[in-house]
């Protein structure tokens, strides 16, 4: 079909309405995951922990912490895999790859080494009558886990990792930063979700993430955890003065748009892909986390503002919890702000001291 041509005000709004960041806002945390498809986890908390502050963002100050480790533990509406919740009704999207994996030559050989290590760790979880945490399981591997990063020799992490990637077991709680394990059938549903095939859980996966996207390329780069690309769902669009062709999700087009201001976790969806966030905002970010504090432009964990249909800066804090203060240290204004805009961004800064139950400070 002929591609829609849309202007860039166009593209950028149907981008920030799909991602629940327009005036009206969700009320409930089960539409905000499920319409996001996902909440990524981090454990980077300046200011709070992603998921928490891509939900508040959508939901405003009535979003409680609790509200999502009660989703998760007790109502288990939403379950967490390979770093991301989500709701739990799509988890037959991602019974296939779990049947199917691992599909790379050195997972796959690391396991089949392990066997007897895989057969104690599942026979331990079997006779336990509660969750485990990862210190609680005897490591009897037979070949150590390699690697260059943080995971060297980590092998009952590294197995366990394994395990709920393939289904056999699921992380039922979490205590701080530490996470407890139990099999898998005691904390997914006992009546188990519609399972589809690769090649339907992957069209589907591509739907859902449009929906939530509102535009996106058809390929993209290859990025960790979720990717950024929608294959050959929606409808094909231009945007003018943008070279190439995107996808467009057709029920977002024509719809009324009324903006608000916001501010954004680092990894939040509207600008985790950073190529996208500067070919439809012309907005430059980096996470600059890692880098040393004299090389940084915006700060270790900057947060991106948005305002009405535009990304107009950043937004350097940093909460304390000992002290009870959020320490604004700079809002660098990628556009000039007027007087309104100011004002707007000051209103969410105290909303988000108010959440968190801290007094703002300006240095």
């Amino acid at each position: 079909m002929e591609p829609h041509r849309l202007d860039p005000r166009t593209a950028r709004r149907i981008a920030i309405s799909s991602q629940l960041l327009a005036s009206t806002r969700p009320t409930s945390l089960s539409d905000v995951v499920r319409h996001l498809t996902l909440l990524q986890i981090d454990p980077t908390a300046a200011i709070a922990p992603t998921a928490d502050l891509v939900a508040w963002s959508r939901l405003g100050s009535a979003y409680r912490p609790a509200d999502l480790t009660h989703a998760l533990e007790q109502e288990r509406s939403l379950f967490e895999l390979d770093a991301l919740v989500r709701p739990m009704e799509d988890l037959g999207l991602f019974r296939a790859a779990m049947a199917a994996w691992p599909q790379g030559p050195r997972s796959r050989s690391w396991l089949e080494q392990n066997a007897s290590f895989h057969r104690d760790i599942l026979n331990l979880f079997s006779r336990s009558t509660r969750p485990l945490l990862s210190r609680e399981i005897p490591d009897t591997s037979i070949v150590p886990w390699q690697s260059s990063g943080w995971t060297h020799q980590r092998n009952v992490g590294q197995m366990l990792e394994f395990m709920a990637m393939r289904g056999e077991i699921a992380i039922a709680a979490r205590r701080g930063r530490e996470r407890l394990w139990s099999l898998a059938e005691r904390v997914y549903p006992s009546q188990p979700t519609p399972v589809l095939t690769a090649e339907e859980s992957l069209r589907v996966r591509d739907e859902r993430r449009l929906v939530a996207l509102g535009i996106a390329r058809a390929k993209s780069t290859k990025m960790p955890l979720e990717p950024v690309d929608v294959g050959e769902a929606g409808e094909p669009a231009v945007i003018d003065g943008v070279p190439g062709v995107w996808r467009v999700d057709p029920a977002a087009l024509g719809q009324a748009f009324d903006g608000r201001t916001a501010l954004l976790s680092p990894f939040d969806r509207l600008i985790y892909d950073r190529v996208r966030a500067q070919q439809l905002f012309q907005f430059e970010y980096t996470l600059e986390m890692y880098k040393p504090k004299e090389k940084r432009r915006w700060g270790y964990f900057a947060l991106p503002i948005l305002h009405d249909d535009r990304l107009v800066g950043k937004l350097d804090a940093t909460a304390d919890r000992k002290s009870g203060v959020l320490t604004v240290h700079t809002i660098h204004e990628d556009l000039p702000f007027t007087a309104g805009t100011r004002d707007a961004v000051q209103r969410e800064i105290l909303d988000l001291a108010t959440w968190l139950e801290l007094e703002t400070i300006h240095r």
